[in-house]
């Protein structure tokens, strides 16, 4: 094993991806805790890493000082002044394959997550399907990090405490120990992971009915902020979170919810890296394709019915449209939902 020294891990793409980062990390920091982080990614997600101990967090300038190939030299420069021993790429594109490919020209230990295309491609494709769980992202970041000489045991993984909310969030929301606190984000990048609006509806319906229940509802963007207020319904415990708070606000939020039901999104894996129990509804995509959110069991993962839809999972992301699936979610009934989730916070 190396002497404890610096590490500098990339992961620059979307919410989830990076958010699938930090229980690897989270455990790292505690079984190397003489070894300092360095991670490397989009400015929005750095709460995501302000609690782990001997995490630092760079913040790249894609728009401007990192544009272009010659934003990258820019970048290698930046980061060289920090003094790296070791490269984790855990994003595995071309930019990051630039930053880590200078580094190793000066002698840098490197490795990069071997992200299973092949597995993922024989998952997905229509003709001679090979339905098989592939390897989770998760192990996949174990493997880069274990040929740089740290093996990292993620059996035992730890969680941050529940947040304390703030007076000003507290001013916002309604928010009661005794009540059992969902959080619902309906939404996914991709329309094909979308579980049907009028069939959530019928979910979120079902479970204001309980004076007992309290339902913060998740989103983004003005287009979801009006859909979200539908949502809500008039019901006095549904209460619309988007367009309310800041990131950092809305993981404090999170991390006091009793579960999350999400869309196979990046919500899921940000509940997920906090320690609470999700609960995710899947369409074109599938848990076998290595993106089941973090810690959670089988049996949270509700997915279309594949008797009906026999080509499914159909994509990895979500981007791919197949005739005649496009009513893939409506096998997942309202019911099944809710008795799902009433079970979890039981």
């Amino acid at each position: 094993m190396p002497n404890p020294k610096h590490i500098l891990v990339i992961r620059l793409s979307a919410m989830g991806d990076v958010a699938m980062t930090v229980p690897v990390l989270r455990v790292f920091s505690m079984q190397y805790p003489e070894t300092k982080i360095t991670v490397v990614s989009r400015p929005f997600f750095k709460p995501f890493f302000n609690d782990i101990p001997n995490v630092n967090f760079f913040a790249v300038d894609l728009n401007k000082r990192h544009k272009g190939f010659l934003g990258l030299l820019k970048l290698f420069s930046d980061l060289k002044k920090i003094k790296i021993d070791y490269v984790a790429d855990l994003h595995n594109v071309l930019r990051s394959k630039i930053i880590r490919t200078l580094f190793l020209l000066f002698g840098k230990k490197v490795a990069a997550t071997d992200k299973g295309r092949k597995a993922k491609k024989e998952l997905t494709r229509l003709e001679n399907k090979i339905f098989q769980p592939v390897k989770s992202m998760f192990k996949n970041h174990l493997e880069t990090f274990n040929k740089l000489g740290f093996p990292v045991d993620l059996n035992q993984p730890t969680f941050p405490k529940k947040a304390t909310l703030s007076e000003a969030i507290l001013n916002e929301i309604s928010f009661s120990q005794e009540l059992k606190k969902i959080g619902i984000a309906p939404f996914a990048q991709y329309e094909s992971k979308v579980y049907p609006l009028d069939l959530m509806q019928q979910v979120i319906d079902d479970l204001a009915t309980n004076s007992n229940h309290i339902i913060y509802l998740f989103g983004g963007g003005k287009k979801e902020i009006e859909l979200l207020n539908q949502l809500q319904n008039n019901h006095r415990n549904v209460i619309v979170l988007a367009g309310k708070f800041n990131l950092e606000q809305e993981l404090t939020i999170i991390s006091n919810l009793d579960v999350m039901l999400s869309m196979d999104s990046g919500n899921a894996h940000i509940a997920a890296m906090l320690g609470v129990k999700v609960i995710t509804l899947w369409g074109a995509t599938h848990p076998y394709a290595g993106f089941k959110p973090f810690n959670q069991p089988d049996e949270y993962c509700i997915t279309s019915d594949r008797e009906q839809f026999p080509l499914l999972p159909t994509s990895i992301y979500g981007n791919k449209k197949v005739i005649g699936y496009e009513n893939a979610m409506r096998t997942i009934l309202p019911e099944t939902v809710v008795a799902k989730i009433k079970g979890v916070i039981a």
